[in-house]
């Protein structure tokens, strides 16, 4: 029996500052960050994104510079997301107890551009999941649609009774329970690292 952990990454893993980003992205491209919202951040743009609207890197780069009308530096945008991001590092040794434990795997809303890059923005994740580092646009669906969990399950093999997920949205994590999945809605790394501990501990 193999256990699966799935974590979700922005304020679970590390603190994530949208707003410092949006400035950023503001400055980046020209556009405010209500034209951004309005360009970009819908159906069609990011939310569609993250359930794999696009799926390369470069495609994703193609939709979202024809929305905002604007050429974007790919290592300034991948900067940008990086500089929005601080390690939580109780957050960070509970994923590396988990990934002893069982199979690691790290499932967050994001488009295929991210997911193409995450060592580079999230380098502490690289010695955590090594290359089970996936964007929810990686499954064609995104969080809380049950179905990014049910090919998560699929693609490792897992009972939904043996995995286990963490997310700091109370809609995400109901999401992975209505399959089976032991949720898990976090709130700091301590309580985290006991969640893991009673999951592992139950399947012993």
């Amino acid at each position: 029996m193999t256990l699966l952990f799935i974590f979700d990454m922005d304020d679970v893993l590390y603190e994530y500052d949208w707003r410092a980003r949006m400035a950023a992205l503001s400055e980046l491209t020209g556009r405010s960050f209500l034209e951004l919202r309005r360009l970009w951040w819908h159906d069609d743009g990011e939310f569609g994104a993250e359930a794999g609207l696009y799926p390369t890197g470069e495609e994703y780069l193609a939709a979202f510079e024809e929305a905002i009308g604007h050429s974007v530096d790919v290592e300034r945008w991948l900067e940008i997301r990086s500089n929005a991001m601080t390690a939580w590092p109780d957050s960070l040794a509970a994923a590396r107890h988990a990934s002893e434990l069982g199979q690691a795997t790290l499932l967050t809303n994001n488009g295929s551009l991210l997911g193409d890059n995450l060592p580079v923005v999230a380098p502490e994740l690289v010695d955590i999941f090594g290359t089970h580092l996936r964007t929810s646009s990686f499954y064609g669906a995104r969080k809380p649609d049950p179905i990014v969990f049910e090919r998560t399950l699929e693609a490792y093999g897992v009972e939904a009774h043996d995995a286990f997920f963490a997310d700091d949205l109370a809609e995400n994590v109901a999401g992975a329970e209505s399959l089976g999945i032991t949720g898990h809605h976090f709130r700091s790394g301590a309580e985290l690292h006991r969640a893991i501990e009673e999951f592992a501990a139950a399947r012993a």
